[in-house]
């Protein structure tokens, strides 16, 4: 084969992903947005698709509405922007900040032709995919936490949608469902392809799967191209002024497992059956403490809890708590988590897969966690309800769990550093050259390190 032939074979094989959006000029965006901000939404824009993976508090939801109230003005339709239960009346709230309209809808006939709209994810059901023109999954990691028939729903919904975006906090490099998810509903790749060409399965089982070390480098440049990740401004080349977090004080208040079979120590629980075991002896202890803490305090408290039993408890124990769950109805939820974050409600107590996606908590700086699981991404999402920019006083995280719970402690210890480690690896290879001010993708180099050497039976032929 010719050099030349062989060249544009190699050429051939290499994965694009082309832009299908549009340019707006920098002059055309809310000068209320930050320059970093408005460089990602324009950004954005040109991709057509695209997911900003954004640290919680960097004003995601003002660069979503950004980027809708474009493609509204581009097309002359509309764009519905899907979130978390009760983040609607906060994304709302928001549009009126920075000047977009928003209506909120709860079925299809609410919806306002070439305006932004917003709905929660319960109730898409309810509407028509051939009304819009772009979507935004707000808070879009939250697809983790539905069954495989609903998150094909969603996606399967935004397919004949030309615009797509998703905005959540920065993903687990790791976490390869939750890349799949993002890379599927932006019609980048199928789960299934983007497995065979990035990872391998990680020991014997299909469950788990590992970057391949030979990918590492291609993996990350084929995301840099619709995706961006943010953990604050200068990752990407800009100033941190305004973008530093208070200081957070982590307290670990350890009860005592009175029951120890046999033992003389109280002895680490290691399987689930023996933690939930741990929880359920010393329940009565962790929610007496809570409540200490909260009833001996004026200022707003936000207490998570992972069992029914334990918000039942701690809604009895804080006489002006109001305790929102699985069970109560939309109109509740939503009541309460508003009054919550617009400091009417004193004590909020929940669960982070309830309350704990989407919701800006920065009037309390008093967290309670009733306990450990191991969802590293649950506890860190939780308390970025509180600690997170724009919150103006230091946070206090009070972790109240059993002295047998050192396994869970030392697991979300283990994932806290691996998703530092992993982070990191994602701003060096998230260049602000490979996003920021391009039009054009940056091509996978192949870069050759050895000479290629042909066997000596394998003669060329004329």
């Amino acid at each position: 084969m010719k050099s030349k032939d062989y060249n544009a074979f190699l050429e051939s094989k290499r994965e694009r992903v082309n832009p299908v959006g549009f340019d707006v000029p920098r002059g055309a965006i809310n000068p209320r947005l930050f320059p970093w901000q408005a460089d990602i939404v324009r950004w954005a824009l040109r991709r057509g698709r695209a997911a900003m993976f954004e640290d919680c508090g960097l004003g995601k939801t003002a660069q979503q509405l950004e980027w809708a109230r474009h493609v509204v003005k581009h097309t002359g339709r509309a764009v519905l922007i899907v979130a978390p239960l009760a983040v609607s009346d906060q994304t709302v709230r928001e549009g009126k900040k920075f000047g977009v309209d928003v209506t909120k809808c709860r079925e299809c006939s609410d919806v306002m032709p070439a305006a932004v709209n917003v709905t929660n994810y319960e109730r898409l059901e309810k509407f028509s995919h051939d009304k819009f023109a772009g979507i935004v999954l707000d808070e879009s990691s939250i697809l983790k936490a539905y069954d495989g028939k609903s998150r094909r729903e969603i996606t399967d919904f935004a397919r004949k949608i030309e615009y797509r975006l998703c905005c959540t906090a920065t993903p687990a490099p790791n976490d390869t469902i939750e890349l799949c998810n993002h890379a599927e509903f932006l019609d980048i790749m199928s789960g299934k392809e983007m497995l065979a060409m990035f990872f391998r399965q990680d020991g014997n089982t299909t469950h788990k799967w590992r970057l391949k070390n030979h990918a590492r480098r291609s993996f990350w440049q084929w995301m840099a191209e619709w995706s961006i990740a943010v953990r604050k401004p200068s990752d990407i080349g800009y100033s941190d002024e305004g973008y530093v977090l208070p200081e957070l004080s982590m307290i670990d208040d350890v009860v005592t497992n009175g029951v120890h079979d046999g033992f003389l120590f109280a002895m680490e629980a290691s399987t689930l059956a023996e933690r939930r075991a741990s929880r359920r002896d010393t329940m009565d202890d962790r929610i007496a403490l809570a409540a200490r803490l909260c009833n001996e305090s004026s200022e707003q408290w936000l207490v998570w809890c992972d069992y029914n039993a334990e918000g039942d408890a701690l809604a009895a124990a804080i006489p002006d708590s109001v305790q929102v769950k699985g069970s109560d109805s939309g109109e509740h939820k939503e009541k309460t988590l508003n009054d919550f974050a617009t400091g009417a409600l004193r004590v909020l107590v929940s669960k982070p897969s309830i309350a704990g996606f989407g919701m800006n908590f920065q009037s309390c700086h008093n967290v309670i966690f009733v306990g450990l699981s191991d969802s590293y991404e649950s506890f860190y999402q939780a308390i970025r309800r509180c600690w997170r920019f724009g919150q103006k006083y230091p946070v206090n995280c009070h972790v109240i769990r059993s002295d047998s719970d050192g396994a869970v402690v030392e697991n979300i210890k283990r994932k806290d550093k691996l998703a530092g480690e992993m982070f990191d690896e994602i701003v060096r290879n998230y260049s602000p050259r490979h996003v920021i001010g391009k039009s054009k993708r940056d091509e996978m180099d192949y870069a050759p390190t050895m000479p290629l050497e042909f066997p000596r039976w394998l003669k060329s032929v004329a």
